[in-house]
């Protein structure tokens, strides 16, 4: 009993702190990405893995003259993103994956416009779910579309949630780290399939000039030092911002 009474405290304690705090809160995301912005227009947002768009709905809902760069390689969710900002002049959709090299990659996923999908095959067993499902995709570095499309512009916002590369996706950056603001990135699960660690992304952001924070139920929590406390591998948002 004593043991349940722990857990259930530990649970709660975790969801407090934004541990494992992440479903249904693309709203409260953007919002407090918003918040650690100096300025007060909003000229440039990118969406690295847009899935459904619900993030890009968020941004032109807020900020409606803003321009968005989606990126999404599965064909399913580039036909729906297509429809749904067909009146969007600023919302522009790249098929494509962010990564750390340009070149032909396989998409894994358990269906057609998956939410879970990745560029590494998942383990996902001990949830009953098939991850066998594949998809051709093309992959490409951050750096080279910002500089030949974006013509080397500052970014205000960039959200980063492609299911375990996320560092893959920052490595691929360059020189347009030192141009963005503020970046959201999704750390969990999905983690533990490609090795990497709560603690790679602290170094990142430390070594190119962000402070980290969490989103939490209770506001944002600033991560000032790492600790290993901080590799929960439950699905969890955070905020890097340019000091």
């Amino acid at each position: 009993m004593i043991s349940k009474i722990l857990s259930l405290i530990e649970r709660v304690a975790a969801y407090l702190l934004g541990k494992g705090w992440s479903s249904s809160t693309v709203e409260k995301e953007f919002s407090a990405a918003l918040s650690l912005l100096k300025q007060n227009k909003v000229n440039l947002c990118v969406d690295i893995g847009g899935n459904k768009g619900t993030y890009t709905e968020q941004i032109i809902k807020k900020v409606p003259a803003c321009n968005v760069v989606i990126f999404e390689p599965a064909e399913t969710n580039v036909e729906l993103l297509r429809r749904k900002f067909s009146e969007a002049p600023n919302v522009k959709i790249e098929q494509c994956a962010v990564s750390n090299e340009v070149g032909d990659a396989t998409l894994y996923s358990n269906e057609d416009g998956s939410g879970l999908a990745s560029l590494t095959q998942r383990r996902l067993d001990h949830f009953g779910i098939d991850f066998d499902n594949t998809e051709s995709i093309k992959t490409i570095k951050f750096e080279d579309y910002w500089k030949a499309e974006l013509k080397s512009q500052n970014i205000d916002i960039c959200k980063i949630d492609i299911e375990g590369h996320e560092l893959d996706a920052l490595a691929g950056f360059g020189e347009a780290i030192k141009h963005v603001s503020v970046i959201q990135f999704e750390f969990g699960g999905c983690n533990i399939d490609t090795r990497t660690f709560f603690q790679d992304f602290w170094y990142f952001f430390q070594e190119h000039g962000f402070e980290l924070y969490r989103i939490s139920p209770i506001g944002l929590i600033h991560i000032p030092r790492y600790r290993e406390l901080d590799e929960f591998f439950s699905t969890t948002n955070y905020l890097a911002k340019r000091k």
